[in-house]
């Protein structure tokens, strides 16, 4: 599929849009960059619809929508139109984008391959990017340039590990529970740490990029901190995976190592590695919370939410 054949929204009278599937709920849809991975949005229709008036009669065009992007964890929950995203969306004037990377990728027992990044068979950075360039052609009125992220867990691993990669893309970011971190520490290699970073990627980490960032939030639930399925079934699974792969050899792109400790304390050391670092990140604990994403949601979405009114309010006192 050539991304170049989408049709963009600026195309479609806006009292079509919704009719279109343009605004609103917008269903997962392919990627052309990678078709095995989709993507889904929300767009507020009065707000997008006011940009495609402007464009339709050549009129001052509103300021873009602002894009929250929410990565999921394992369990691949993509949209639930009834966790507040979506009130979220309408009260803060902006859009949604929900990514999905599916189970497999790599291999029939594969969980985990979007969360490094990078691995045998898919670079989960350049996916996302190739999605905000499709967002970018599609829907003008949207701001892709520079995004707000978040992600819980699986979801908070690949957010944590793309804000050292592309801060320069980053408005802020919400790393929720991840159970590994990478540490900003240049003698361990990826993904514990980022010593062959540029074998990988091609790029290097600029802490000062990373610094220039808005705001940075680790959050974890107060119950958060047994490490998920025991020390047992860890050893279980490392066996398991050994018989299936007897002759698998470590590749460049490394692997997760099983969770060390929990979650609260798994956040404790990147946050000291942040700020070995001069990098603030404020943290957030919930109290009587355990490992579950809809229960912290609210308070990301204040953290998002001050900043976003913020930026309005900064567009409202230029000249």
């Amino acid at each position: 599929m050539d991304p170049e054949h989408l049709v963009s929204a600026a195309e479609v009278p806006p009292q079509f849009l919704k009719s279109a599937f343009l605004v609103g709920h917008i269903p997962l849809k392919t990627l052309a960059y990678d078709p095995r991975i989709s993507y889904s949005l929300y767009i507020p229709p009065e707000h997008y619809t006011a940009v495609a008036v402007a464009q339709s009669q050549n009129a001052t065009f509103p300021p873009p929508l602002p894009l929250l992007i929410v990565v999921h964890g394992t369990r691949r929950t993509v949209f639930d139109g009834s966790n507040g995203l979506v009130e979220f969306a309408h009260d803060q004037k902006c859009a949604i984008m929900m990514p999905l990377f599916p189970a497999g990728l790599d291999d029939p027992q594969d969980l985990d391959s979007y969360k490094l990044l990078s691995s045998r068979t898919v670079r989960s950075d350049l996916v996302l990017l190739a999605m905000l360039g499709e967002v970018e052609r599609r829907w003008p009125g949207i701001a892709t340039e520079k995004v707000f992220l978040m992600g819980f867990s699986g979801g908070g691993q690949f957010v944590h590990r793309f804000l050292y990669l592309y801060p320069e893309r980053l408005i802020a970011a919400s790393i929720g529970a991840p159970g590994r971190v990478t540490l900003l520490d240049d003698s361990i290699r990826w993904p514990s740490g980022v010593q062959n970073v540029e074998e990988i990627f091609g790029k290097q980490v600029h802490m000062d990029k990373i610094r220039a960032i808005k705001a940075i939030q680790l959050i974890v639930g107060s119950d958060d901190n047994i490490v998920h399925g025991g020390e047992e079934f860890w050893t279980w699974l490392a066996g398991k995976k050994k018989s299936l792969h007897p002759d698998k050899q470590t590749t460049k792109y490394g692997t997760l190592e099983k969770p060390r400790t929990g979650r609260i304390d798994m956040l404790r050391e990147l946050q000291k590695s942040l700020e070995v670092h001069g990098i603030r990140a404020r943290f957030d604990i919930v109290p009587g919370v355990a490992h579950s994403s809809e229960e912290v949601l609210s308070t990301t979405l204040d953290f998002f939410r001050r900043l976003l009114i913020a930026q309005c309010q900064e567009r409202s006192e230029k000249p």
